[in-house]
């Protein structure tokens, strides 16, 4: 098997063969529980029409290779590229090429055409979006410090709808209202000031809610240190560059309590080892057995001692 052979073979096939069948579909996204670890809640991503792969537990992904070099690697076995497709040829049985993956020609609607457009932002008025944030015990007045009411175009359905956006560094925005989660291209990590120059603090979210809901917590309206929310586990890399060489005592971590979170607690924890001086403060016990910061503030409404 050479490698185009081996990046056509569907990932799925692969997850089958493993034992794992999805665990939900919607279209061409496929969600697995993760073959590289044990867990309740599905983490391992796959694109069908792509045929590529994300776990984002792990904070890894790729094609088929990837996935095969990593999967040889997890269970202590060599990973180099001919052991991959060794790996891939005795998986993948008796498939002729002619029956695994090839990629379908793009349509009209794939060629380029980004999937949401922000047409516009203002401060946030709209009826439906100020409930969805009572929903989060967010007040208002905070949420207006840091979101924007969008209104977002879709160019493939020509439809459009509002939503609250919150900007990331690249440009983009994180876009939640009742019924959308999702994001605008190009996706990337939140950088926000804390009031004290030069701090000696950085606090690190994964989401924007659990970010405001420490604001709000905190009968305050900015945080002494420096925040990162990084808008996806996966995209802890982009956070470290902002962290490293900086002068930080203290790095907080406010991670979800599930596999993901546990994860990008640990490799965290592994980045501050590197780093002179730095010490992890894991924050997640303090909200516990909760999943995340926002849904603890909604179920215990209580306003704590102001912190760092």
């Amino acid at each position: 098997m050479n490698i185009k052979q081996a990046k056509g073979v569907p990932i799925g096939t692969l997850m089958e063969k493993l034992g794992l069948n999805p665990a939900r579909q919607k279209g061409k996204e496929v969600w697995y529980l993760s073959p590289f670890r044990e867990e309740k809640t599905p983490s391992f991503h796959v694109n069908i029409a792509k045929n590529v792969w994300f776990d984002f537990g792990e904070g890894k992904g790729g094609n088929v290779i990837d996935f095969a070099s990593y999967f040889l690697e997890r269970t202590g076995k060599s990973k180099s590229v001919s052991d991959a497709l060794l790996w891939l040829k005795e998986e993948s049985g008796n498939l002729e090429y002619s029956q695994t993956f090839k990629p379908k020609p793009k349509s009209e609607n794939e060629t380029g055409k980004p999937k949401w457009i922000v047409t516009s932002a203002r401060q946030i008025r709209h009826h439906s979006l100020v409930k969805y944030l009572e929903t989060r015990n967010i007040p208002l007045d905070i949420a207006k410090s840091y979101l924007k009411e969008i209104q977002v175009h879709n160019p493939n359905s020509e439809k459009g709808f509002f939503a609250l956006g919150f900007k990331n560094e690249e440009g983009g925005f994180e876009i939640r209202n009742q019924v959308i989660k999702g994001s605008t291209s190009p996706k990337g990590i939140t950088f926000i000031r804390g009031f004290k120059p030069k701090p000696e603090g950085v606090h690190l979210f994964e989401g924007w809610t659990d970010f405001l809901s420490t604001i709000a917590r905190l009968r305050t309206r900015r945080l002494k240190g420096d925040s990162i929310i990084l808008n996806s586990v996966g995209l802890l890399k982009q956070a470290e560059p902002y962290i490293h060489g900086y002068g930080y005592r203290t790095l907080y971590s406010w991670m979800d309590n599930d596999p993901a979170g546990e994860k990008t607690t640990s490799l965290l924890g592994e980045f501050v080892k590197a780093e002179e001086g730095l010490v992890h403060v894991p924050m997640n016990k303090i909200y516990s057995p909760f999943k995340d910061v926002n849904e603890w503030h909604v179920q215990c409404p209580i306003a704590l001692s102001p912190t760092n």
